[in-house]
């Protein structure tokens, strides 16, 4: 999956709602669709097929690539009248007769948007021609790369000729954006709430390389006695790991000026963070630890005992369940909106120092784990993920500090 997808899948994430994968490649997730200019659609039918066959002269090669994009977004708008919301329709829409003949299917169905990406920097588009070959199906049967590198060439050359700007309906242009030195972003006729979460999402992402490091806080005397919630200190292995954690940071990030640590508002992960020098701290609410309500300080076993119910309820449903005048998992969701914009738009690495619950979404979004998976994700004690973030897509290492 390359990283514009990942990102496509993320923002289904943000919006509250989980995609499913069709078998056509079709990315369906909450009341619109969104079709991006990017050849992915159809990818059985079209794999392996030479540029020869996407020449805007070439009538059989036209007429089969509309074919798929018909028969996609039928299964799209099918898709959308037995209950789905949103779609991503990923496709290459470049010219005006074929985003007429979607807009004509879509009457009456459901709405469009158009996002367009525009890049002029001919290093970047060298850079991404370059990793399409090494990383696409379509060229994995290609023995010989320069081969493959002339032919997707040629391929584009054809896109090309027959490209005509998007200057209908409903579209977001971004342009020049994925380089981290300015661009723009273009809107038209974009309104509610939906479109206008959309478009923020896009203004604040990025493609620069960087590391995102999750790691709970060291073990708390909460911890030590099976308790939940709570506001406990380190308890002293705890202390051990706040000072491994120091160490490993500073080697890992030494040459890295820009990077911050962000805790939560708890004094465990303030603790956990305390040792560590060189670098700015933020703490953020939208970080603490699910509120477990009236069940903060007690133990499973106590809660079991004392609030069968309640114990029950959780264990059937995780994911929904609520603590009495607390939290859900999906509630916890909710609140990390911001921290995870902020954390798209940042261009340097972060250190990210909170707890079970909140990890577990935050790993769930940048990994793209399902939702019902989210509350039972293991996010040990005293070790650290890490999550590379570039144009390839999401990496992940893990190093466990201490037993």
């Amino acid at each position: 999956m390359n990283s514009l997808q990942c990102r496509n899948l993320r923002l289904v994430f943000l919006l509250g709602e989980r995609p499913s994968l069709q078998l056509n490649s079709l990315v369906i997730f909450a009341g619109w669709v969104i079709t991006q200019n990017i050849s992915m659609l159809g990818r059985r039918f079209l794999l392996m097929q030479n540029a020869d066959f996407f020449r805007g002269d070439n009538p059989e090669g036209v007429e089969a690539r509309n074919e798929v994009a018909a028969l996609a977004m039928e299964d799209m708008i099918a898709w959308m009248q037995e209950g789905g919301q949103v779609g991503i329709f990923d496709a290459t829409n470049s010219t005006r007769e074929r985003r007429n003949m979607l807009m004509k299917m879509a009457e009456g169905n459901c709405k469009i948007i158009f996002l367009e990406t525009l890049c002029n920097d001919k290093r970047i588009i060298e850079r991404n021609i370059r990793l399409k070959i090494q990383q696409s199906p379509d060229y994995s049967e290609q023995p010989d790369f320069e081969a493959g590198y002339e032919d997707f060439k040629s391929r584009l050359d054809n896109y090309e000729k027959v490209y005509e700007p998007v200057e209908e309906g409903s579209y977001i242009k971004m342009i020049d954006m994925v380089s981290g030195n300015g661009g723009q972003i273009q809107v038209n006729n974009i309104s509610g709430y939906l479109p206008g979460r959309i478009v923020f999402f896009l203004v604040n992402m990025h493609l620069t390389p960087r590391p995102i490091l999750l790691t709970r806080h060291g073990e708390s005397r909460y911890n030590v006695r099976s308790r939940i919630g709570g506001d406990s200190l380190l308890s002293d292995t705890g202390e051990i790991y706040s000072k491994k954690l120091s160490n490993f940071v500073e080697k890992r990030l030494k040459s890295e000026k820009a990077a911050s640590i962000w805790t939560s508002t708890l004094q465990r992960t303030i603790l956990t963070a305390g040792p560590i020098v060189g670098f700015p701290k933020i703490q953020w609410r939208a970080l603490d630890e699910i509120n477990s309500g009236v069940c903060d300080g007690m133990t499973y076993e106590e809660i079991k005992r004392n609030m069968p119910e309640e114990y029950e309820s959780r264990k059937k449903d995780k994911l929904r369940y609520r603590y009495p005048r607390g939290e859900s998992y999906l509630d916890v969701i909710q609140r990390l909106e911001p921290v995870i914009i902020e954390l798209e738009r940042q261009r340097a690495p972060v250190v990210v120092i909170s707890h079970q619950a909140v990890l577990r979404a935050l790993y769930a979004y940048f990994a793209d784990r399902p939702l019902k998976e989210i509350p039972h994700i293991e996010m040990p004690l005293h070790t650290i993920i890490e999550i590379q973030m570039g144009v390839t897509g999401v990496q992940e290492k893990r190093y466990k500090l201490m037993d």
